[in-house]
């Protein structure tokens, strides 16, 4: 379906709960169910939303979500982005006549320039797209977009699942990173972090998906513990279930890695098979996921002569997927972080003892060690591969905890659940809405910047009266933008004043003009777009191919007819302003302010970032990771009762793939 997606009303009839059916927008930058949690996150709950009888339009960029079939009321509404990461040609530079806005130009002036525009661009796409359709849903559902487009008035309540936080991530690629141009490039890379703080730190309603995530949330991204509630994901029970008809192969282990990244951990059981393979000559590993080429893993796999010992799959069916799951005599997790971990949840529901490390919330999942797995330290290849060889000797110790982890998952981890968890939270938005109007804080007091010719007077916040000569006031959004007629604005942490005629995003500082000549300021830069175009990124200055350019930081770009300066405009008191923070432009200039939204990828990140499928290796396979709902606890539980989520000190979470 296209983003003309028919407006149908409710469902007939009350939903699962008694209440009125709910009309749910459920939107994903990235969608791909084959690889990344985010994807599998969608699916599953779209479905399980469409079983209690809400209407679930799911809205999504490339690579599109795949929503099962045969439920009414579910359907998808592309929302394309230029799809720069696609496979077989990543970071490509798209022809000027698939240029569509100023949105586009951004998108690609942030790759160009290093960075992840998709969190950004798409969350402005969905603003523009649910605006033009206030009245149509009851509630906004962002799957961790997290970008500035989502803040303010997006026609509904809005609510938002953060699995984990990306800046986890970040941390753990930083720490392995070797020299400083790669350390450069994956900050760039994760420039877009920036911004999601500063949004989640504005949402009114946060779900997750464990109490470990919880507690990440409220340490990394300053989001308010009362903000935060744990619905639980896990598997798909009735798929992912126990088959005697299947063998299982004496020595196969298996285990999930959606990409080569050190928090996956997969060095560390290639280094414990070499170990386990002393003993059981017939262990060997089947990992589902991209055959590295290069890297940690190959090198290991290289060193320790496990060429014919270890495979990787991609491509395959679900089918396919949980028939090898029940095949194997060991599952394994060996993560050095995971917000949740779905392949041990699904590897428990197929029977497979398991045996996991106790990064992040993975305890919360597998249970207790020695009573639904057997739980060893992350990033200790030894203990992996005691454990390994523990299980593949103990038949008797294999059936106990594979009975016992299944009914685990039962218990606590099922898509039904989570889809009853999250309506409770939908509904809670929804009655918080209806309210009283009431603006607390959500987070540090901000104050309005300068604009042109003015200085800004120390003490409280003071907002310009109506006059005849001045335009009405936009709406509220904890620092109030001033708008134009017949033009749209975003005041987000940092307003700005528009003239007429135009639109304006003040996105934390800078302000965004209309289609135009136009003017994009994200996080601080400040964007003449489309065509001739510039984008103000971090601190270099970059001439970019065509008649565009990004300048990055202070430094200033010109293109023709127009003056870039890093300098504020006339007037402006820069000691009033906050010191990281760039003034409102003086007519005719466009200020490039420090810091991004987003961008392209890191050096090296090669293929991996594409939006298509893993590559092969000797047989059909596919990729999936952790990442999607199942079991409900309270807003402020961290986990079922029997499990004993441990945090892992300096070591993060699971992996983003950006496929």
């Amino acid at each position: 379906m296209t983003a003309e997606a028919s407006q149908a009303g409710s469902p007939a009839g009350p939903a699962a709960d008694g209440l009125r059916p709910l009309r749910i927008a459920l939107l994903t930058y990235k969608g791909n169910p084959f690889c990344g949690g985010q994807g599998v996150y969608v699916r599953h709950l779209s479905r399980e939303l469409a079983r209690l009888g809400h209407r679930v339009e799911v809205i999504g960029a490339q690579p599109y979500p795949v929503l099962d079939e045969g439920y009414d009321g579910l359907s998808l509404t592309e929302l394309p982005s230029l799809d720069l990461y696609r496979q077989p040609d990543p970071f490509r530079t798209p022809g000027r006549d698939e240029y569509r806005d100023w949105i586009d130009a951004l998108e690609v002036a942030t790759m160009w320039t290093g960075g992840f525009p998709e969190p950004l661009t798409f969350s402005l796409r969905a603003r523009r797209h649910l605006r033009a359709r206030r009245g149509a849903f009851d509630v906004v559902h962002d799957n961790q977009t997290l970008g500035y487009g989502l803040l303010g008035d997006v026609g509904a309540p809005l609510v938002t699942t953060i699995h984990h936080p990306i800046t986890v991530d970040r941390q753990l690629e930083l720490d392995a990173a070797e020299g400083w141009q790669r350390r450069l490039s994956v900050k760039r890379w994760y420039g877009f972090t920036r911004m999601q703080k500063r949004v989640a730190r504005r949402l009114p309603s946060v779900l997750t998906v464990s109490g470990t995530s919880r507690q990440e949330i409220v340490d990394h991204l300053g989001v308010r513990p009362d903000r935060i509630h744990v619905v639980h994901i896990g598997a798909d029970t009735d798929l992912f279930s126990p088959d005697p008809a299947v063998p299982q192969v004496p020595g196969r282990i298996v285990t999930t890695s959606s990409a080569d990244v050190p928090l996956k951990g997969l060095v560390f059981l290639v280094e414990a098979l070499a170990k386990v393979r002393t003993e059981h000559p017939d262990a060997h590993l089947v990992v589902v996921g991209k055959r590295p080429t290069e890297g940690p893993v190959a090198q290991a796999v290289q060193r320790y002569g496990l060429e014919g010992a270890v495979r990787f799959v991609k491509g395959i069916s679900d089918a396919e997927l949980v028939d090898l799951v029940r095949s194997a005599q060991v599952a394994c997790v060996p993560s050095l972080y995971e917000g949740f971990s779905l392949p041990a949840a699904e590897a428990m529901a197929t029977g497979t003892p398991l045996v996991a490390t106790t990064g992040g919330a993975i305890p919360e999942v597998a249970g207790r060690d020695g009573e639904t797995c057997l739980a060893v330290p992350p990033g200790d290849a030894g203990a992996l591969a005691a454990g390994l060889g523990r299980l593949l000797g103990d038949a008797d110790l294999r059936t106990r905890l594979g009975t016992a982890g299944r009914e685990r998952v039962l218990r606590h981890f099922t898509w039904a659940r989570a889809a009853e968890g999250t309506v409770a939270r939908y509904r809670e938005a929804i009655a918080r809405s209806a309210g009283p109007e009431r603006r607390g804080p959500v987070g540090p007091e901000r104050r309005v910047p300068a604009g042109p010719g003015q200085r800004r007077e120390a003490g409280p916040e003071r907002r310009p009266s109506t006059g005849p000569d001045q335009r009405p006031p936009a709406a509220d959004l904890d620092r109030p933008a001033l708008q134009a007629p017949g033009s749209s604005v975003v005041a987000v942490e940092r307003p700005a004043l528009q003239g007429p005629g135009s639109s304006v995003v003040a996105v934390d500082g800078p302000a965004l003009q209309g289609p135009g000549p136009s003017a994009v300021a994200v996080d601080g830069p400040a964007l003449q777009a489309p065509v001739p175009s510039a984008v103000a990124v971090e601190r270099p200055a970059l001439q970019s191919p065509g008649p565009s350019a990004a300048g990055l930081g202070r430094a200033a770009v010109s293109n023709p007819g127009s003056d870039r300066s890093a300098v504020p405009g006339p007037g402006v008191d820069r000691g009033a302003a906050d010191p990281d923070r760039v003034a409102a432009p003086s007519p005719g200039l466009s200020v490039a302010a420090e810091g991004t939204a987003g961008g392209g990828a890191p050096a090296g990140a090669g293929s991996g970032i594409g939006g298509g499928s893993l590559e092969e290796s000797p047989t059909t396979g596919g990729a999936r990771t952790g990442g999607a709902p199942t079991g409900v606890s309270a807003s402020h539980a961290t986990a079922p009762p029997e499990a004993t989520p441990t945090r892992t000190t300096g070591v993060y979470r699971e992996s983003r793939s950006t496929c």
